[in-house]
């Protein structure tokens, strides 16, 4: 039991997207038993548990969509966001 008093999940055992085995539970739904949500921490893929089997399934996932360690490795950094402006006092 989790500290909620739910029985804790079951966990996907691979990412539906890069097929990585470090999936994690992200978040529950409020009310128990309704969804679950799982990220990778390998790739950055979340979904819910209430998704269609193709968001969820690494077999059915979209073959154009799925990722390799080779293609993660590759991908470019993704910047940061610039600091905002400093206001004037007409804005």
């Amino acid at each position: 039991m989790t500290a909620t008093g739910e029985a804790p999940a079951q966990l996907p055992g691979a990412c539906p997207r890069c097929r990585a085995a470090t999936v994690q539970e992200l978040s529950r739904s409020p009310v128990p038993d309704v969804w679950t949500v799982y990220i990778c921490p390998t790739c950055r893929y979340a979904w819910r548990s209430t998704e269609p089997a193709e968001n969820t399934d690494p077999d059915r996932y979209p073959e154009p969509f799925r990722l390799t360690p080779q293609q993660l490795s590759d991908l470019a950094v993704t910047p940061s966001v610039p600091l905002l402006r400093p206001s004037t006092p007409d804005t």
